[in-house]
C-alpha cells in the first residue's frame, strides 16, 4: 500500500507540473522554481511534513521535496545552533541531493558530448 500512495501522490505532483506546462505560459525553469518555493512555503506553514508521513517518496522525490528538505534543514539547525542555523541549515539538509547532482552532471559530462547550438 506504501508504494501506491507514493505512486499516486509523485505522480499527482507530476501531473500538476505538466498542466501547468501545458496551459499556462510558464517556462519549465519557473514551474522547477514554484515547486521548490512551494515545498518550502508549505513545510514552513506545516501543510507538508503530514503528506510526507503519508506518502513517503512520492512528496520527498519531487522538486516540492527538495524545497521540505530545505526548510526541514533550516528549522533543525536553528534549534541547535540558533541565528546562524539559518545559513548553514539548508545547506546541510540538502548536501547529499546536491553533491549527488554535481556528482552524475560530471560523469555524464565525461561520458556524452555536448554540441553547440
Amino acid at each position: 500500500m506504501e508504494y501506491i500512495k507514493a505512486f499516486v501522490v509523485g505522480g499527482l505532483l507530476c501531473v500538476i507540473a505538466q498542466i501547468l506546462i501545458d496551459r499556462t505560459k510558464l517556462n519549465p525553469a519557473r514551474i522547477l522554481v514554484f515547486y521548490v518555493v512551494s515545498g518550502v512555503v508549505l513545510t514552513a506553514i506545516g501543510l507538508y511534513e503530514p503528506l510526507v508521513k503519508y506518502a513517503g517518496c512520492g512528496a520527498t522525490t519531487p522538486l516540492t521535496g527538495f524545497g521540505y528538505s530545505l526548510a526541514k534543514g533550516v528549522q533543525e539547525a536553528i534549534s541547535e545552533k540558533g541565528a546562524i542555523g539559518i545559513l548553514t541549515g539548508g545547506l546541510t539538509g540538502t548536501a547529499g541531493g546536491i553533491t549527488s547532482a554535481l556528482l552524475f552532471a560530471y560523469l555524464a559530462s565525461l561520458i556524452f558530448k555536448g554540441k553547440p547550438k
